[in-house]
């Protein structure tokens, strides 16, 4: 019948009863600067304020009016996808936690800081001059696979309920966790430009950059950190096709893209490791 709209095509309305019905996934893209909690909090004031609620607060805890998480913690000096969850789809976030994710990271030779990355406090110099890219090349054969990675002391990982970086900004004394068992699926060198050099991964669950370009200069004799870092993919979805950017955080732009908790499963493409070659 002409001008009769597709039952499969949910009605673009901004209501709060609508909001509250979504149940699924779907990817944003976090830039530079704010944490993922900030971001995502950004996200829920934009559609709540949208759907008609005033004085929207996201950070509240108990009878939230809209249940969102995400699933994957990004530094904060880091952008790229983070994947959200919203109603019954932030039960599907732990497979976001462990499923495969892909980074471009840009890391810098000659340097270490505290942080493992750009924002933190230089910590130690050393020479570079020696380093080629063949040796880089060579070095990264060893951090593909199934291997042990000791995680970074400012992160996300708690210890008696709060982040290890938040009780080294307290100056509270942190022991380094013990080293536990990553994946990485493949990992390259797209660029070597010393003392920059750029990497492309992807890898598993529990993974951390930081600590495999930290543990790379230390491999090459000498020290470095990330200066940027970007995931382009996270379980399905990928930056250029999923993303949603800040003008997009719109309920009709959330359901166009929202994968539905019963649209198979994000675990489908986990790759074998493979090693590197050069």
């Amino acid at each position: 019948m002409s001008g009769s709209v597709s039952s499969t095509v949910p009605a673009i309305t901004s209501s709060l009863s609508q909001l509250q019905a979504l149940n699924g996934l779907f990817a944003i893209y976090k830039k530079q600067g704010p944490t993922s909690a900030d971001v995502l909090n950004v996200l829920k004031e934009a559609l709540l304020k949208e759907a008609g609620v005033k004085n929207p607060n996201p950070r509240k805890r108990k009878n939230q009016s809209l249940k969102m998480g995400h699933g994957g913690t990004l530094d904060s000096a880091a952008s790229g996808v983070l994947v959200v969850g919203v109603g019954n789809g932030t039960k599907m976030l732990s497979t976001m936690l462990t499923g495969s994710k892909k980074y471009v990271a840009v890391g810098e030779f000659g340097k270490a800081t505290d942080t493992l990355d750009a924002t933190g406090s230089v910590t130690l110099e050393k020479g570079f001059e020696h380093i080629t890219r063949l040796d880089v090349e060579e070095k990264l054969k060893a951090f593909t696979g199934d291997i042990m990675q000791v995680p970074p002391l400012y992160s996300a990982l708690k210890k008696d309920g709060q982040r290890l970086s938040v009780l080294l900004k307290k100056g509270h004394k942190v022991d380094a966790k013990p080293a536990r068992p990553v994946t990485v699926y493949s990992l390259t060198l797209q660029e070597f430009k010393p003392p920059l050099f750029t990497l492309d991964i992807e890898c598993g669950g529990g993974f951390y950059v930081r600590s495999l370009v930290d543990d790379l200069g230390k491999a090459l004799s000498s020290c470095a950190h990330v200066k940027e870092l970007v995931r382009t993919k996270q379980g399905p979805f990928t930056l250029e096709e999923h993303a949603l950017h800040e003008e997009q955080w719109t309920l009709e732009h959330v359901l166009r893209s929202l994968k539905t908790c019963s649209e198979g499963d994000p675990e489908e493409d986990h790759p074998k490791p493979k090693k590197v070659v050069t």
